[in-house]
């Protein structure tokens, strides 16, 4: 008998340029095999494919391929997204001032979507976005990883996070390592683990009033 389709999600990828979603998305190999180039709207779709304990799923991940340069992206690359992924890059203050532009966007055309708020290069030591000043994923309800594309520090979680949103499934697991490229940094462990402590401490403060304190 032939094995089920896996359930394929649409899943949208934005945030500022030059903050790493290609890199990221390219880290997953079978979605690189299997990628296609969508000219009308000048996007690369990526499909990821996970296998969980129920088991596998796909993600056609959406990416701008430098769309987003010329300011915003077309409604066409929302449409029917069913998932997403919001990026900035911690070594700068301006992509995560710009992520409410990215979330207001994508939710006009895609309401009610699980999104996953993650902030990028994070083995780079000069961070310039702090625990304690991201704040907007609180403040929309999403959820919030660090993440490093080139370590492959953290690449499932969001995956992980949003099966389990799509699926209703909270328990789901991955059973298997997606193939990633072998990863050209490697992250500080020390490091992490305080950026971790640090998340947790801010988790627990109560929210700021006001945006101005980025």
């Amino acid at each position: 008998m032939a094995e089920p389709e896996p359930p394929k999600f649409k899943l949208v990828l934005v945030g500022d340029g030059g903050t790493g979603k290609t890199t990221f998305v390219k880290r997953h190999l079978s979605g690189e095999f299997e990628k296609k180039y969508i000219a009308t709207i000048g996007v690369e779709v990526h499909p990821l494919l996970f296998t969980t304990t129920k088991g596998k799923i796909i993600f056609n991940t959406w990416d701008t391929a430098g769309q987003e340069k010329f300011g915003g992206l077309r409604d066409g690359y929302y449409i029917q997204g069913q998932c997403a992924i919001i990026m900035f890059d911690v070594t700068s203050r301006i992509t995560y001032k710009n992520v409410p532009n990215w979330h207001r966007d994508l939710v006009r055309v895609c309401e009610n979507v699980p999104i996953v708020l993650c902030g990028n290069k994070v083995d780079i030591k000069e961070r310039k976005v702090k625990a304690k000043t991201i704040t907007f994923h609180r403040k929309k309800n999403l959820q919030y990883y660090d993440i490093s594309a080139k370590s492959n520090y953290n690449f499932e979680k969001p995956f992980l996070w949003l099966t389990r949103k799509l699926t209703g499934e909270p328990d789901i697991e991955f059973v298997e390592a997606p193939a990633l490229a072998p990863p050209e940094v490697h992250v500080d462990d020390e490091l992490m683990e305080r950026y971790r402590d640090e998340m947790n401490v801010a988790a627990a403060q109560p929210l700021p009033e006001e945006e101005d304190d980025l």
